[in-house]
């Protein structure tokens, strides 16, 4: 992937996390992240949620391929751009990869400094980038 894309993928501050539902359909849920090299690292936070039982968690226990995109729309369409990683995701309630994601996650976003970060870790190793841009 070239310098340009991966830029802008780890600077975005907003994702789409795709994972693979039960029944095999896409299930999707915004995500704040943080990469380091070819690991995109997101968490559970303590932002208000319906349940603690997330159907993330629980699809990337049965079916651990995942994607994430990050994509820009702008009015002038020759400012469109996405990055997409695909790969393979690891849930962590403890240990180096649970504090490493939050240790980079409160380093990206401000607000973790009063939001709860105490949740369950996941550890996105990519196995394959992609990208397009309309002008190249």
């Amino acid at each position: 992937m070239d310098a340009t894309a991966r830029f802008r993928f780890t600077e975005a501050r907003t994702a789409v996390l795709a994972t693979v539902a039960p029944d095999h359909g896409p299930h999707l849920v915004p995500i704040v992240f943080a990469c380091e090299g070819d690991v995109i690292y997101t968490a559970v936070d303590g932002k208000p949620k319906s349940t603690n039982r997330l159907r993330r968690l629980a699809n990337i226990e049965a079916q651990p391929k995942v994607g994430v995109l990050v994509d820009h729309y702008d009015e002038d369409w020759h400012q469109l751009w996405w990055v997409r990683a695909d790969g393979v995701a690891t849930v962590h309630t403890s240990g180096d990869r649970a504090d490493r994601a939050r240790e980079l996650l409160r380093a990206k976003y401000d607000q973790y400094e009063s939001v709860s970060l105490d949740g369950p870790a996941i550890a996105i190793a990519v196995t394959r980038w992609s990208s397009w841009s309309y002008s190249g």
